[in-house]
């Protein structure tokens, strides 16, 4: 995980359409930069559903969201449409981002051990440096707390 005070490193990804995005192009606003393994899977999904409610909130505090996993733009695609999800999601597929960020971690899961991403969420200020690190996220409380954290 990098730490707060780290200048956040700039990428390009397509979304869920194909579009591509850059971290460059959101400057001048704080970005909740958060990765998660899996695309529709119980807790991923309870962790963009969680954004989703809150977007409006974040919006109105002057920052977005961007999900990142490295799932293809079609699975995005499909995991946006079937909860309704209204913000970005990155494909990040060769891992370069998900590696930049230092989320790709070995990991235990019932005794067995696999590589995968590690879920974190990055909160990133206006000039690109990362103010808040979190690599413990809970998938129903980190909406909120992310929200908390561009407000305060």
């Amino acid at each position: 995980m990098l730490e707060p005070g780290t200048k956040a490193p700039d990428f390009t990804l397509p979304d869920q359409d194909g579009t591509m995005h850059s971290l460059s192009q959101y400057r001048g606003r704080k970005v909740i930069l958060y990765f998660y393994p899996k695309d529709s899977t119980p807790g991923c999904t309870k962790q963009a559903c969680a954004y989703s409610e809150r977007l409006p909130q974040i919006r109105e505090a002057g920052a977005v969201v961007l999900g990142v996993s490295k799932d293809s733009v079609a699975s995005h695609r499909r995991f946006a449409d079937k909860y309704g999800l209204a913000f970005t999601l990155l494909a990040d597929p060769e891992r370069q981002v998900i590696e930049a960020y230092d989320v790709w971690k070995e990991k235990k899961n019932y005794g067995k051990v696999s590589m995968g991403v590690v879920r974190t969420t990055y909160l990133i200020d206006e000039e690109g440096v990362i103010v808040n690190a979190n690599d413990k996220v809970k998938t129903a409380d980190d909406a909120d707390a992310m929200l908390n954290a561009v407000q305060g």
